[in-house]
Parts: C-alpha cells; sequence; structure tokens
C-alpha cells in the first residue's frame, strides 16, 4: 500500500510571470502551462487509481482482521483507512477534473491568443521599421 507522491524536478512554476508580454513569448507561456496541466491530470488520475485500489485492498485487510477474530478496533480502524482513503479519492478525483478545465482552457486561451495576435505578430515581425508600443495611438 504505496501512495507516495513524486516529487517533480524543476519545482516552480512552469510559466514564469516574467512580465514579457511579446506575442511569442506568451504563447510559449502557454504552452507550457497547458502541458504542465496536462501531465498534472495524468499524475492526479494515477493517483487517484492508486488510492482506490490501496482503499479496496485496505477494506480486504480489515475483512481479514475480523476472520482472524482479532480484537474489534483493529477492524474499525482499519475500515476507518479504507473509507478515508476512498474519501481522499473521490477528492483527487475533483481536483483532477479542475486540472483538466484548467488545461483546456489554457489550450482555447492560446488559440485564441493566437487566432487574435497572430498575424499581427508576423506582420510586425516581417518589418525592418520599428514599431509603436502598444497604446501609443491612443494619446
Amino acid at each position: 500500500m504505496s501512495s507516495e507522491l513524486a516529487t517533480r524536478s524543476g519545482a516552480g512554476s512552469p510559466a514564469p510571470a516574467d512580465g514579457d508580454n511579446r506575442y511569442r513569448s506568451v504563447q510559449a507561456k502557454l504552452l507550457r502551462l497547458g502541458k504542465a496541466m496536462d501531465d498534472a491530470t495524468l499524475e492526479l488520475e494515477s493517483l487517484r487509481r492508486s488510492m482506490k485500489a490501496n482503499a479496496s485492498r485496505t477494506e480486504d485487510i480489515a475483512g481479514d482482521i475480523a476472520n482472524a477474530d482479532l480484537d474489534a478496533k483493529f477492524v474499525e480502524l482499519t475500515n476507518l483507512v479504507a473509507v478515508s482513503l476512498g474519501g481522499a479519492a473521490v477528492e483527487v478525483r475533483k481536483l483532477h477534473d479542475s486540472a483538466q478545465e484548467t488545461a483546456d482552457l489554457t489550450h482555447e486561451t492560446r488559440q485564441s491568443h493566437s487566432t487574435l495576435y497572430g498575424a499581427l505578430d508576423d506582420i510586425r515581425s516581417g518589418r525592418r521599421e520599428k514599431t509603436p508600443k502598444p497604446a501609443f495611438f491612443n494619446r
């Protein structure tokens, strides 16, 4: 019954908020965030399955303890562990669903950003002349 969380290498933000809002930088950040969220959903699903399997095994152990005529408090404690693992698995499922929704929204945002600003970036990056900063014409 091992449900250990693996530590991730390179801990920290998958897409640092560094103030660089250029088109390609935003696209790269959204791509990294989307990938990190996709990875998180896979890890959370694996964790949920593991917790659910451990809960089931713990229930079986509680039955074995009861059949061995051990003290009833051990059966009760083991059943409490099984119920706790099952409840935790339900909460991990909710977290998984939130992570999946965030990943989907991130991919949609990246696509929308590309649709809105991709052509403009192509034009701006193809020029030899400098382009005015955003809001220059709003004076």
